[in-house]
């Protein structure tokens, strides 16, 4: 599986109405691209654990999309959808971290 991380931080003047466009946009670009395996989205804790370290830059929202493989990974990001969403998200974002990654499921 491959799963693509993106930690990302709103421009302060971006209205909760934006921010919901945003969202939707992901939705739908998620829902819409059929290599996209598994699709969510969440907030950061408001009362970290007591590991979480202080003094880096907050992300405080987090998107995680799977995938069957690298190749389904590189078709989303081809697709139109995702072209709007990245302007969309361009636009929104004041800072982001984006990661991808190789996962092996594996039980003990």
């Amino acid at each position: 599986m491959t799963v693509h991380v993106v930690l990302f931080r709103p421009r302060p003047d971006v209205t909760e109405a934006q921010r919901d466009a945003l969202f939707a946009a992901m939705r739908a670009a998620a829902a819409g691209i059929p290599t996209v395996r598994g699709f969510r989205i969440g907030k950061h804790l408001h009362n970290p654990p007591t590991y979480v370290l202080s003094g880096f830059p907050s992300f405080p929202w987090a998107a995680i999309l799977e995938f069957d493989d690298e190749e389904g990974l590189r078709a989303y990001l081809g697709h139109p959808l995702h072209h709007s969403l990245g302007q969309q998200f361009n636009a929104a974002a004041e800072a982001a971290l984006i990661y991808d990654y190789d996962i092996a499921e594996e039980f003990h």
